[in-house]
């Protein structure tokens, strides 16, 4: 015999607070659930230690997802600090004034050209 399909979150959190508010006991609870009486006890463990993202499963650590999103962050910075600096060093070469400078002049002869032949 297999093990019961895994229940929703939504019924988890029911059965635990009505076990916590003495609605029913852990037994009870375990025997209309089709679980054992160590599964509610787990659950119940798992919903006060964490709430219900616990009884979901979602065990990350938030202190450490902070901590990641912070490197992140530093790294991002940095990458953006590098790219601005070289930016402005391009800007500022003089092959960039010349390029700039054509580009913007052979533009203008197209619109030129374009209107000329209308």
């Amino acid at each position: 015999m297999g093990r019961p399909p895994a229940l929703p979150v939504e019924d988890k959190v029911w059965i635990v607070l009505q076990v916590l508010a003495g609605s029913m006991s852990a037994a009870e609870a375990a025997r209309r659930n089709s679980v054992s009486g160590q599964t509610i006890s787990t659950w119940k463990r798992q919903f006060v230690e964490g709430g219900t993202a616990a009884l979901a499963g979602d065990r990350h650590d938030p202190l450490r997802h902070v901590q990641q999103l912070t490197r992140e962050v530093r790294q991002l910075k940095i990458a953006l600090g590098e790219a601005h600096v070289e930016i402005r060093k391009l800007r500022r070469s003089p092959a960039h004034r010349r390029t700039g400078r054509a580009a913007r002049t052979a533009a203008r002869h197209a619109r030129r050209g374009s209107n000329a032949s209308r």
